[in-house]
């Protein structure tokens, strides 16, 4: 009889080790793919990022969504005044004509129904958008948080510390 029980519960303790065995390698795999998405740029990184970004930058994207969508339509008057200009305040160092040049038909960067948003990054107190062109053109937007003006953005990246101004 005391043969009988002497292997009673050794089946279960091998059914232990293989589950602690298999959740053990699965975490560690985990782990691995988590490092590998984490540390290069996978596309599913990117959208998740993306993802994130238009999540905290709403607002502003929307802003610069509309921007787009009145120059696709081509009402520019109403496109200046998301810039914080009107022809009865015009802006001091970026005139209406100076819009039309850069965003009117014959501007720069026309034709504008082929503009989409690529990045949103918040630096400071405004948003710096990345709007992208068929041709491969990009153009960085700033909008204000506090009042959602555009502008052109003064920096090209968004810095940890705000880069050195040089004094003339």
């Amino acid at each position: 009889m005391a043969g009988y029980l002497a292997n009673y519960g050794a089946g279960e303790e091998q059914r232990e080790k293989r589950i602690r065995r298999l959740v053990t390698i699965g975490l560690i795999v985990a782990a691995v793919l988590g490092l590998y998405l984490l540390t290069f740029h996978t596309p599913i990184l990117e959208r998740y990022i993306r993802f994130v970004q238009i999540l905290k930058n709403h607002q502003e994207e929307k802003r610069v969504d509309l921007f787009l969508d009145l120059l696709a339509k081509r009402d520019y008057k109403q496109a200046y005044a998301l810039w914080g200009c009107t022809d009865t305040k015009p802006c001091r160092d970026y005139t209406y004509q100076n819009f039309m040049e850069d965003w009117g038909p014959k501007g720069s960067q026309a034709p504008s129904e082929l503009f989409h948003t690529t990045r949103s990054r918040a630096c400071g107190s405004g948003v710096i958008l990345t709007v992208d062109a068929a041709n491969n053109r990009e153009e960085k937007l700033w909008v204000e948080k506090d009042d959602l003006t555009i502008g052109f953005s003064p920096y090209a990246g968004c810095y940890a510390t705000p880069p050195p101004v040089e004094l003339r």
